[in-house]
């Protein structure tokens, strides 16, 4: 019998839908309009609706992550490598966190504008695990 690898499943249920273009899946108050991510679960999420958020947005602010977190919680490679996190703006919707992938340190830049995509967490072992994360467009910015 030959192997083969399982799917990877997502890093928690109801953050991203697993379309070829993926959205992230947030909730809007179903009194006030405001828009949260996540979609809250329980109780609390019965005063939200489910809705998709924009995939393209501009980076609001940024950071990167030069040394490996305590395990636990984190459960990556311990051949750490250092990476971007950045809050994207999502325009008239809500600005999230996410890590930024596909693109240098020194490139980034306020304002620039991203495009969510799904990425493999690099890990040692254990079934393949898919997170969110956004990347640069392409597209100049000011």
């Amino acid at each position: 019998m030959i192997d083969t690898p399982s799917p990877a499943r997502p890093i928690a249920p109801g953050l991203f839908t697993d379309e070829a273009a993926p959205r992230l899946i947030g909730g809007r108050n179903r009194d006030s309009g405001r828009i949260v991510f996540p979609c809250p679960e329980g109780a609390e999420g019965e005063r939200y609706e489910p809705i998709l958020l924009a995939r393209q947005g501009t980076l609001w602010s940024w950071t990167v992550q030069r040394f490996r977190p305590k395990t636990p919680p984190y459960l990556g490679p311990a051949a750490f490598e250092p990476f971007a996190v950045g809050y994207v703006e999502l325009a008239d919707e809500v600005i999230v966190e996410s890590r930024l992938t596909d693109v240098a340190f020194d490139a980034l830049d306020v304002g620039m504008p991203l495009e969510l995509v799904l990425l493999p967490l690099p890990q040692d072992e254990g079934p393949a695990v898919l997170t969110f994360a956004f990347r640069p467009t392409g597209e100049s910015h000011a």
